[in-house]
């Protein structure tokens, strides 16, 4: 049997466990990453925050994708609910606090793309391509053995494979969450208006509607409906889907035209108990799993990857053992991505909620945010670059 070794192994190739190899092979840490070639096309697209973009430009990968990217320099929230208590209609300017845009908008595949190539560029970077089958974690080292029979032992090893981490079950750190009574419809779609870079929210009691700004006069749509309506939805040709979307839309963007493929995601939310024990730390959707609502997921994810990497560097550097960055990795993690949780899901629960004094507070906080300047500069800057979680890589700086 093949046996390889690194000092980090980092287990799934998504947008975040790309980003952690880059980070740490960049700065010259022996990594492994260990992925099947994906399978299938990601129609969905990231909506990535300032900080996110800063740290992706540090990386050399913004270079590789800015082309296929569009600005978000307006974010709109619009009531579209047809209750008694309504909230105002808001909008942030990233201008407003000293910014050309809040991020930047672009497809996943795009995105990806770009992470491979510049991953490929590093030689402190090796590639498995092979389905991980058993994760074991032992004083000194984590051992992964892979289905073609391959096992490669590393120091520490980074959970970025999604919900079905078998990372976080070695580890034995237990997920909790819930489901919600929603899907998300998601698919990108041509219009004859310009969208003027601004994103628009569109508050409805089933969930969110949103459209989102990508290259010329294009979107994409992130649309959050009651399961019981999938199913029509789903058998809606192209043509009746682009008038569905221009009467939720009401026509703001003109003639609709649909594109394929669309996707279909049932919401939930879930957080590991703990983001890090032993010799595993859990990263995106690893640890954590939001609904997409105010462009929270993969900047998490994102974050994830850039915390762990500047620890991870920092203990390589000053000859310490890499494996031993998990419970300060936990602490550091925690209050940003317990808080992003929080506020995603209180702004849901009060749109599915008929409790009037819950819709009372959202209403109220809304028309606060829009009426008081300087708390809407804040709101902002919390947004693009919470005070809980400033690594550097997410400052613009190298590791």
């Amino acid at each position: 049997m093949n046996h390889l070794s690194a000092e980090v192994a980092i287990v799934g190739a998504g947008p975040a466990g790309l980003t952690a190899a880059i980070a740490l092979a960049s700065a010259g840490v022996e990594t492994a990453l260990i992925a099947r070639p994906p399978t299938g096309s990601d129609v969905r697209t990231s909506a990535l925050l300032e900080g996110s973009v800063r740290a992706l430009d540090a990386l050399g990968v913004w270079r590789l994708c800015r082309e296929h990217a569009a600005p978000l320099r307006v974010m709109r929230i619009v009531d579209d609910t047809p209750r008694l208590l309504r909230a105002p209609e808001v909008c942030f300017a990233a201008s407003e606090i000293g910014l050309d845009a809040f991020g930047h908008n672009v497809e996943n595949r795009f995105l990806v793309a770009a992470l491979e190539a510049r991953a490929g560029e590093l030689a402190a970077l090796k590639r498995i391509e092979d389905e991980v089958v058993a994760v074991e974690i032992a004083d000194g080292q984590v051992t992964i053995r892979c289905n073609g029979g391959a096992a490669l032992s590393a120091r520490l090893a980074i959970g970025a494979e999604g919900r079905h981490s078998l990372c976080r079950a070695a580890a034995s750190i237990d997920m909790r969450g819930r489901s919600y009574p929603q899907t998300a419809l998601a698919f990108n779609l041509g219009h004859s208006r310009p969208h003027h870079d601004t994103s628009t929210e569109f508050h409805a009691e089933a969930g969110p509607f949103t459209l989102v700004p990508l290259p010329r006069r294009r979107s994409s749509l992130v649309f959050v409906v009651d399961p019981a309506e999938v199913a029509r939805l789903s058998l809606l040709s192209d043509t009746e889907m682009a008038a569905e979307v221009e009467r939720r839309s009401h026509s703001m963007l003109g003639k609709i035209e649909v594109e394929a493929p669309r996707g279909v995601f049932p919401l939930r939310v879930e957080t590991a108990v703990r983001f890090g024990a032993g010799r595993v730390v859990l990263i995106g959707e690893a640890a954590h799993v939001i609904a997409p609502i105010g462009a929270q997921g993969l900047n998490l994810g994102l974050r994830d990857a850039a915390t762990i990497g500047e620890l991870a560097v920092a203990a390589h550097r000053d000859g310490h053992d890499v494996g031993e960055v998990s419970d300060r990795y936990d602490r550091m993690r925690r209050a940003d991505a317990t808080s992003r949780m929080l506020a995603v899901d209180l702004l849901n629960r009060s749109l599915l909620s008929d409790f009037l004094p819950l819709q009372s507070a959202r209403a109220a906080g809304l028309f606060l945010t829009d009426r008081i300047g300087p708390l809407r500069r804040a709101i902002m800057r919390e947004g693009v670059m919470p005070w809980a979680a400033r690594p550097r890589l997410m400052r613009g700086e190298t590791l």
